[in-house]
């Protein structure tokens, strides 16, 4: 489990696809304090750690089931690539966003921005089998963010982002037809798998 609170941006170091896709993540995590099988949210995907190192830089190795890539933004990696990272949660952690998971449900389009004062307010685009679970001043996890959502209309919503959160998360380099890994808040999928129980 994570809380959708960034604690790095990591680095799409190599690409390799060998049966499922392998990925070298540069980080500035300490990897000593690093387990193989350990998770960690990629933009908000939870993968496993298969394997670390140090040179050039500190180093994860992830592998990537097609499953994945075909549910996510995964696919439009390329080394370079920037990535919000979070480690799991431990008992006893701040919980300074809400409860994520690492699954995503399906990917979010960026469609409008424009700046409000010092932070920039963007418009998603949701898949219209998601839409309903996003509600105002609910929280939503996007490339594994925790974000609160400001206003809803069908199945756009728009979320605004401080300068903090720009700086401390690759979100300072949005740009419109984005496309972003979308996590629904938990709570919201369980309301409506009971209301749903309740009518059958």
């Amino acid at each position: 489990m994570f809380t959708g609170i960034v604690t790095d941006i990591g680095t799409v170091l190599e690409l390799e696809q060998k049966g499922d896709l392998r990925a070298r993540i540069g980080t500035g995590y300490e990897v000593d304090g690093i387990d193989i099988g350990a998770s960690i949210a990629c933009d908000g995907v939870c993968l496993t750690v298969i394997a670390l190192g140090r040179a050039p830089q500190n180093w994860f190795d992830v592998q990537i089931s097609a499953e994945t890539v075909s549910k996510t933004n995964l696919a439009a990696w390329v080394p370079g690539k920037r990535l919000n990272l979070e480690r799991a949660l431990k008992v006893g952690d701040e919980l300074g966003g809400h409860i994520v998971s690492g699954h995503v449900d399906g990917l979010a389009e960026v469609v409008a921005m424009r700046r409000e004062g010092d932070s920039t307010r963007v418009t998603f685009r949701a898949p219209h089998t998601l839409a309903g679970f996003i509600a105002p001043k609910g929280s939503v996890a996007l490339n594994g963010t925790s974000l609160t959502v400001n206003e809803v209309e069908g199945t756009d919503f728009g979320i605004n982002f401080i300068p903090h959160t720009q700086a401390a998360t690759t979100w300072g380099a949005v740009a419109v037809g984005d496309r972003v890994n979308l996590e629904i808040d938990t709570m919201a999928r369980y309301v409506a798998r009971l209301r749903d129980w309740a009518q059958q």
